[in-house]
Formats: structure tokens, C-alpha cells, sequence
């Protein structure tokens, strides 16, 4: 009776090892079946596909009122970003924002030292009161009467701004008067295919939201 019991427990046993065996060779097939599975590369989404030609997509509206061109390696500046009209007076600089190839404390204080001798004082400090962020703002009024803001300004640890030295050159009522232009000329009537079309456009397409 003794030895029935023992071959029933030795059987059982044994076939609780055979299930266990069965259920991690079957997860570890599916785990292989998953990753020889081809991963789909995405390259486009919302219609637009990454390397195509932008001019190809006939409903973009261009929102921006300024146009920007870049420089780099100039002169002691890293970096440049020269930001001009495209309505009001197209292709007159309204925005010059430069980088210095230096970014160090030093530099920015040499700067700031020639700055003052050259312009007098800042009117304004625009940094914060941790000393993270250094920033000072220059307002002229030029010999045609236009407002033209100066700053200069040094930055190293917040990285929601520049990092480095950098100076910034702008012409504000200009600026305003770009957007203005700008907005004016959006609003002008369309015609109703141009509407119909853009009510086409706001309609939700899934396929266009998820990357393919």
C-alpha cells in the first residue's frame, strides 16, 4: 500500500514538473515569436513624411511673420539668427541674435565692461535674483525715431535659455508692425472652396494621428 502511495506522489510530482516545463518553453516561444516579429519604422504622421519635399503639401499656410536665416562660425560668434519681414517691409532685418564663441563668466563680463563704456549703463536688469541668469537691457531711439533694444546676456546653468553669451538686437515697433501686416492679410475673404477644403482639414483622420 505503501509503495502505491509513493508511485502516485513521485507521478504527480512528476507531472507537475512536465507542466511547468510546457508553460516556460511556451513562454519563451512566444517571447522569441514577438521579437523576430518586424518592427514597423515609422516615418510619417498627420500626411507629412519625413525627407519629402514641403512644397508637395499644397494646404500649408505659413503662420510665421518672420523669415529666419542662420550664420555660424562668424567672426567670434558661434552662432546667429537673423530674423526678417516677409510683409510689412519684406526682407528688412528685425531681429539679430548672436552667440559668442566664449561663454564663459570672463568673457561676459569683459563685454558687459565695453558695452557700458560704449552705450553708458543698462536701463534695465532682466535676469533673476539667483544670479543664474544675467541680463542686461539697452533701450535708443535712433535719428529716424525707431526704438532699437539691446541685451546682453550670460547664462550656463538654465537650460531653458540660451546657454552661453549671447547679445540681441531688435527692432520692436517693426516687429509689431510685422505681425500686425500679417494678421491682416490672414484675415482676408476666402472663397467657398477654400472653405470647404479647410473644413475637410479639421476633421479627425486616426490613420493621420498615429505614426506610420
Amino acid at each position: 500500500m505503501i509503495n502505491v502511495t509513493r508511485n502516485l506522489q513521485h507521478g504527480m510530482i512528476t507531472c507537475k514538473k512536465n507542466m511547468l516545463v510546457f508553460a516556460l518553453l511556451f513562454t519563451l516561444f512566444s517571447v522569441s515569436l514577438a521579437f523576430s516579429k518586424e518592427i514597423e519604422v515609422p516615418n510619417e504622421i498627420g500626411g507629412f513624411v519625413l525627407g519629402s519635399d514641403v512644397g508637395d503639401y499644397q494646404d500649408i499656410e505659413h503662420s510665421n511673420y518672420l523669415k529666419e536665416v542662420v550664420v555660424t562660425d562668424w567672426h567670434g560668434f558661434r552662432k546667429g539668427i537673423i530674423s526678417y519681414g516677409v510683409c510689412d517691409k519684406p526682407d528688412a532685418i528685425v531681429k539679430i541674435r548672436m552667440k559668442y564663441e566664449d561663454s564663459s563668466k570672463r568673457f561676459f563680463d569683459k563685454l558687459l565692461k565695453i558695452y557700458k563704456k560704449k552705450f553708458g549703463n543698462p536701463q534695465r536688469w532682466k535676469g533673476d535674483s539667483f544670479g543664474i541668469l544675467h541680463v542686461w537691457k539697452w533701450k535708443f531711439t535712433d535719428k529716424d525715431g525707431r526704438i532699437i533694444n539691446l541685451l546682453l546676456q550670460h547664462n550656463l546653468k538654465d537650460t531653458d535659455e540660451n546657454i552661453g553669451n549671447s547679445v540681441k538686437m531688435s527692432l520692436p515697433q517693426q516687429d509689431e508692425r510685422e505681425r500686425l501686416c500679417f494678421i491682416e492679410s490672414c484675415d482676408l475673404p476666402i472663397n467657398e472652396e477654400h472653405k470647404k477644403r479647410k473644413e475637410q482639414l479639421n476633421k479627425i483622420d486616426w490613420e493621420l494621428l498615429i505614426p506610420r
